[in-house]
Parts: structure tokens; C-alpha cells; sequence
């Protein structure tokens, strides 16, 4: 079987040593110095001031949103995963979608401008299979009219723009460490900020409130991860530029099996390099998709319709008007198979297959 991915895991020797000691010291949780040592890990691996390690990737989005008091219109996109939109409603804010690029499939600065009202809040946007945002539009954007910005950068481990992690841009950003993530803790996430205020705020956020061991600022929740997660991230960093050379090595073993195809492949924002954690492809028509996908499942090859239904469409939302890009795109985009121990015969099996579908389909 060739799943759309799978986890990542370094030598056992290295996981078991840090679990060693986690129990000499008998501190498992709250804020435990595996915690702060991967924190500081990481702040210097990005090149970033303020991190706090978070339960998971969604915690992380409703830290930020609550952190930023927001309560009411969020523009957002409507080409993510539905903890994009759920956090917002989670969150008792009202998502507006804002429509996508048809190039870049993250979402579209004049479709924002043009979704702005006396209501807008904020922007939350997403950067797409790892491949940033206009992040400079957007500022543009949030700083005429006195908005916030969020971006969820769910996919972005080691995703820089003109050099720097993309993690550096809006007013917080957030990032998901699951398991099926570039860079992972089992579960986990993230909240970036460069802003201290942020970040002292976020950090009273992810354990209760607590600003003292009997004080509390305010209502919060339980964002803290462990650290038999620590260990874990830890324990994989040192392996980073390893793994993402094989899933940028695996990005171009698909174009050269698959680019007589000319199928739509997401265009990178100028002055970015992005991390290859995707392989997505757009298909002339949901028709083609699934007769691709049905060839794949026959044998044992699972790709991902990653990301399906677009979410102005779930049913919780209120109606809106249409995103006819996202809408579509959605329909036709799959994800292939990439994660770092994927070979290159197995690549090339996952291509026969497609390329059998296609031949098929024009017959």
C-alpha cells in the first residue's frame, strides 16, 4: 500500500534517550524543559524571535484569534482545511470568503479588498501546500484599512519569502506539527508574533490564564503540549534538511514522469521557496480526478483530495456568495503520494498508473 503520507520517524535510540529523561525527572507536562528546548530549537532553526509550542495546529488558530479579540466579519479563504473555517466559528466569528487565485491557489488579494466592509475585522489566510501568500499585498491591504492579519501556515516548516521564514509575516502566524506534517511532534503546533504583547498574551492563553500560580488574566484554555511531544520534535529536527531535500528530490521525480501532461500545478510567489511538503495536481475535470483516483485505489495507491468540498460550501456556513475558482479548483485537485522513505520505483509505479487512466480516458 502507498499511502498520501506517512510520518517521519527518527532512529528509536535517539526518541528513547530524551524519554529517559522525562522519567528521571518525573515531569511529563506544564511547560517542562523539553518544552522550553525546543522551543528555543526552533526559534533559532527559523530565525524567529517569539514561538510557543501549542497542543495542535488548530488550538494554535483559536489562540490567535481570541489573542487578536476578534468577534466578528474574518475574511478568509475558502481553499484550506476546514480548521480554517471552523476555528473562526468556533471562535464566534463570521468567516466571509474571499475568493482564490487561479495561479497560485491561496487567496486573492482583490478578491479581499473587494469583500471589505465597516464589519471586516480581520484577515485569516492560508499559504497553500506550503507556497506562501502575496504576504506583501495583503499588508498592504491590512494596513489601509486597520485590519488584522492571521496566517495559517499549517504546511510552511522551512518555507521562507526573500529568505526569511514566511512564519515572520501577519500579525501571528500558525503552524501545525501533526503527524502527516513536514516537521512533526506527533501532534502539536505553533504561534509565531513579533510581537512580545502577542506572545505574553498567547502564552496566558494556552494554560488557563494563568498569569502566577494563583493569578489568572482573563479566561483561558488548556494549549499546552507534553513532553513525550517535545522529545519527539527534538528528536526530528536534527534530521530536517534531510527530509526536506528527499520531498523536494520527490517534487521533481513527479514532474519528469508526469509533465507531458501539462496539468495545473500551484505557481510559487516570486522571491519564495517553497518546502515541496505537497504534490498537488489540478485535472481538467472532477471526471478525470476520480477516474485517476479509482485507478490509483485499485492498486493500493491512496492520494488525497486535498482540498475537498471548498468551505463556502460546508453546511454550517451561511450562505454566501460564490467562489467559482475555489469551487472548481477543489473539485479537481489531488495530492500524490510524497514522505521521505516513498522510493523512486514506487513514484514511478504511482505515475504508470496515471498516465494508464489518462491514456484511457482519451481514448
Amino acid at each position: 500500500m502507498i499511502p498520501v503520507t506517512k510520518p517521519f520517524l527518527p532512529p528509536e535510540e535517539e526518541y528513547l534517550s530524551l524519554l529517559r529523561g522525562v522519567w528521571e525527572r518525573n515531569w511529563l507536562t506544564n511547560n517542562g524543559p523539553l518544552v522550553n528546548e525546543l522551543e528555543l530549537a526552533l526559534k533559532e532553526y527559523l530565525g524567529l524571535s517569539h514561538l510557543l509550542f501549542l497542543g495542535n495546529g488548530t488550538i494554535a488558530l483559536q489562540l490567535a484569534i481570541k489573542a487578536l479579540q476578534l468577534d466578528g466579519e474574518v475574511i478568509t479563504t475558502p481553499f484550506s482545511y476546514v480548521a480554517t473555517t471552523s476555528s473562526l466559528v468556533w471562535e464566534g466569528c463570521s468567516p466571509v470568503f474571499a475568493d482564490i487565485d487561479p495561479e497560485t491557489l491561496n487567496i486573492s488579494p482583490a478578491a479581499i479588498e473587494a469583500c471589505i466592509t465597516s464589519k471586516t475585522q480581520a484577515i485569516l489566510a492560508t499559504h497553500c501546500y506550503g507556497n506562501p501568500c502575496d504576504v506583501e499585498a495583503i499588508r498592504q491591504i491590512a494596513d489601509k484599512h486597520g485590519l488584522k492579519v492571521i496566517y495559517d501556515a499549517a504546511h510552511c516548516f522551512g518555507t521562507t519569502y526573500k529568505g526569511e521564514s514566511i512564519f515572520k509575516w501577519g500579525d501571528i502566524s500558525t503552524v501545525s506539527f501533526h503527524a502527516t506534517k513536514l516537521f512533526h511532534t506527533v501532534e502539536g503546533g505553533a504561534v509565531m508574533s513579533n510581537s512580545p504583547e502577542l506572545i505574553r498574551r498567547m502564552s496566558r492563553l494556552r494554560n488557563f490564564g494563568h498569569d502566577g500560580p494563583e493569578q489568572f488574566d482573563g479566561v483561558g484554555v488548556n494549549g499546552k503540549n507534553s513532553e513525550f511531544h517535545a522529545a519527539m520534535g527534538l528528536a526530528v529536527l536534527p534530521h530536517m534538511e534531510e527530509v526536506a531535500r528527499r520531498r523536494k528530490e520527490q517534487a521533481l521525480i513527479y514532474d519528469e514522469y508526469l509533465g507531458k501532461l501539462n496539468l495545473g500545478k500551484p505557481a510559487a510567489l516570486p522571491g519564495a521557496e517553497p518546502n515541496a511538503a505537497y504534490y498537488p495536481l489540478v485535472f481538467p475535470s472532477e471526471e478525470v480526478l476520480l477516474s485517476v483516483v479509482d485507478e490509483l485505489n485499485r492498486a493500493k495507491v491512496f492520494p488525497r483530495r486535498y482540498f475537498f468540498p471548498s468551505l463556502n460550501q460546508l453546511p454550517y456556513i451561511e450562505q454566501q456568495p460564490a467562489c467559482p475558482v475555489a469551487e472548481s479548483v477543489s473539485r479537481r485537485v489531488l495530492c500524490l503520494p510524497v514522505y521521505h522513505s516513498l522510493t523512486r520505483e514506487e513514484q514511478r509505479m504511482v505515475t504508470r498508473l496515471i498516465l494508464r487512466a489518462w491514456r484511457y480516458l482519451k481514448k
